[in-house]
């Protein structure tokens, strides 16, 4: 199985590759700076440089075809303001899914966060990123070329991952390693049953494939 990922240098990026890797898949991740090419190496995925801020949907397009999923990670990241969090969580997402849809890949699984909403009010900047995500999620659910799932992890933690989740539509607010985004990730690749949910994750009490195995389909 062949994988692309945007954002491919991202914290949850990385993990995912390590994990896609380690199982035998091929895994490609999309970076915008030739210098984080040997961490995604050492992860054991294959660099593809490409800025998704300036990129046409043909280009996104061409480094998509013959891959069987696409996992939009990428972020404007901490620190960053307003205008990135247009370009990048919400323009760069859409781009990502519209090349999808034209190099015929089905499987599309975008990390949103939870509280996105197109409808979100406020002026800060957490505002801002909340609205793009939003209207990322939004605009992905419209296409029927995608077998679509978005996941929308609560408050990112560095600490291990234990491999017990809580996945549903509505969890609550609560933290998630990132190991374990990442493992549901890697799950839910695998799990077409899972198209058209729009989840929520969280630490629980599940083990990861049981969590999904529960809401695939429903």
């Amino acid at each position: 199985m062949r994988t692309v990922i945007a954002g491919g240098h991202g914290q949850i990026a990385l993990r995912l590759e390590r994990l896609l890797s380690a199982r035998g898949d091929e895994v490609a991740g999309i970076i915008r700076r030739a210098e984080q090419g040997d961490d995604l190496r050492e992860a054991g995925a294959e660099p593809v440089l490409l800025d998704l801020e300036s990129a046409t949907v043909e280009e996104v397009a061409a480094h998509l075809q013959g891959a069987d999923a696409a996992v939009f990670a990428a972020g404007a990241g901490p620190g960053s303001g307003s205008a990135r969090k247009q370009t990048v969580d919400k323009d760069a997402a859409i781009l990502f899914a519209d090349a999808a849809v034209r190099a015929g890949v089905r499987r599309y699984v975008i990390v949103s966060s939870m509280g996105a909403d197109p409808q979100h009010e406020g002026s800060e900047i957490f505002d801002v990123y909340l609205r793009a995500k939003g209207e990322a999620d939004e605009y992905v659910r419209g296409l029927t070329a995608l077998d679509w799932t978005i996941l929308r992890p609560g408050a990112l933690t560095d600490d291990a991952g234990t491999g017990l989740v809580r996945l549903e539509a509505h969890t609550g607010r609560g933290p998630i390693p990132r190991d374990d985004v990442a493992a549901v990730l890697a799950e839910l690749i695998d799990t077409p049953a899972t198209a058209g949910l729009t989840l929520e994750l969280v630490s629980g009490s599940a083990p990861v494939s049981v969590a999904v195995k529960s809401v695939a389909g429903n």
